[in-house]
């Protein structure tokens, strides 16, 4: 017997950011901030709903096995923590050349010093402006 993960912490389809309009869209017009081996795009969620998520990996990283995993972890992070956030957002993250190799711990702290720093935590005061 393993143990259950409370319900509603998976990252179903509908959680995903999947079309290029979206992607340009957030590009455009949304806020931004680097911070270790990830960059964030974020803004409101155009409707009311859940938080949606989108990864980037770009061939930089390296072959596909280390593109894969560098996008696993990301939304990893994400899936986590999606309900810790302040209120829905849309969210790009882009995997930086610093991700490959690194565990999930040091990834997910990255990805939570990012959401402390721009006050998208729940609590969370925003710093960077």
């Amino acid at each position: 017997m393993g143990a259950e993960e409370p319900k509603g912490f998976g990252l179903g389809r509908a959680a995903r950011i999947k079309q290029n309009r979206d992607f340009a869209r957030l590009r455009r017009t949304a806020q931004r901030a680097t911070l270790g081996c990830l960059i964030a795009n974020w803004g409101p969620m155009p409707a009311a709903g859940h938080s949606r998520l989108g990864v980037i990996t770009s061939r930089q990283l390296g072959n596909a096995v280390v593109r894969s995993r560098a996008r696993r972890l990301l939304r990893e992070v994400f899936r986590l923590h999606q309900h810790e956030l302040a209120q829905p957002l849309e969210l790009v993250l882009v995997a930086r050349a610093s991700i490959v190799g690194k565990p999930l711990g040091q990834v997910e702290k990255d990805f939570l010093t990012m959401l402390r720093k721009t006050g998208l935590l729940k609590g969370a005061r925003q710093a960077i402006g």
